[in-house]
């Protein structure tokens, strides 16, 4: 039996297939040993999904990165215009820079010029798309919701930890208090336990604060904390995760209406 693969039989297309109707296409840039943000935000959006009907589905491209320390991370931030161009591939809606802290490592400010940077490579690449980064997501957040004082928890060394504290305070929102868990291998970073983050929440100096964030890094589990930590201690709780999403979902136009993830998810702030 032969098979006719000639030109007239074989469709190739130029471009992806049309998006069908009341769906949106996520591009997630991540590190290559990510194991949390590709688990964290499709349950968010799961979530956002079933109160609206909605659809979403996720695309990633990884850059290499093991070690949470700067020259990793500047080695990141290199290869993601190439990543964006990859991702955009898939005719996404939005691309979402997901490492806060390769991000951060670079000084004050650069999220902006991170999210130019990779909006430029999908426009180039033919497939132009709204970009968020995790970095620019967190501290427009806390902005956005009138947080002007937290109190944060990282997985970072603490040179790394003092770094995202004055990234944050350079964008107008003071750090009162900073918990560096110093976890320097990202794979054991994702395995760290949420449930331990009520308790460390807890020590937390947080008089005068205006909000928590739960977890200062994208792979450093916090989704099953989030609400218990808020409704403890009365405070918002943000992460870096459920701030990527807010953004993501501002990005496409998107009212949240995710439960179970804090008030900012919520869309009671």
């Amino acid at each position: 039996m032969s098979t006719d693969l000639s030109t007239d039989a074989v469709a190739c297309e130029d471009a992806p297939a049309p998006k069908p109707p009341n769906a949106s296409r996520i591009g997630l840039i991540v590190p290559s040993s990510n194991t949390t943000m590709e688990t964290e935000l499709p349950e968010l959006f799961r979530r956002q999904s079933e109160a609206t009907g909605h659809r979403y589905t996720f695309h990633s491209a990884r850059a290499g990165m093991k070690q949470v320390n700067r020259e990793e991370l500047l080695a990141m931030v290199g290869k993601a215009a190439d990543c964006a161009a990859a991702v955009s591939d898939a005719d996404v809606d939005v691309i979402a820079y997901a490492c806060l802290v390769a991000v951060m490592a670079q000084g004050p400010g650069a999220h902006k010029e991170s999210e130019q940077v990779i909006a430029e490579a999908a426009r180039d690449n033919g497939h132009p798309a709204e970009v968020v980064s995790s970095a620019g997501a967190l501290v427009r957040t806390l902005q956005a919701v009138g947080a002007h004082r937290v109190a944060i928890v990282t997985p970072y060394m603490a040179p790394l930890t003092q770094m995202v504290r004055e990234y944050i305070e350079a964008e107008g929102v003071e750090v009162l208090d900073a918990v560096a868990l110093e976890v320097p291998d990202n794979l054991a970073v994702g395995r760290l336990d949420p449930e331990g983050l009520p308790a460390i929440a807890r020590g937390l100096r947080r008089e005068g604060a205006q909000a928590i964030v739960l977890s200062a890094c994208v792979q450093m589990p916090s989704l099953a904390a989030v609400q218990r930590v808020e409704d403890e201690l009365g405070l918002p709780v943000v992460t870096a995760a459920t701030a990527t999403t807010y953004e993501v979902l501002r990005a496409l136009g998107h009212t949240p209406a995710i439960s179970g993830a804090g008030r900012l998810l919520a869309g009671e702030l």
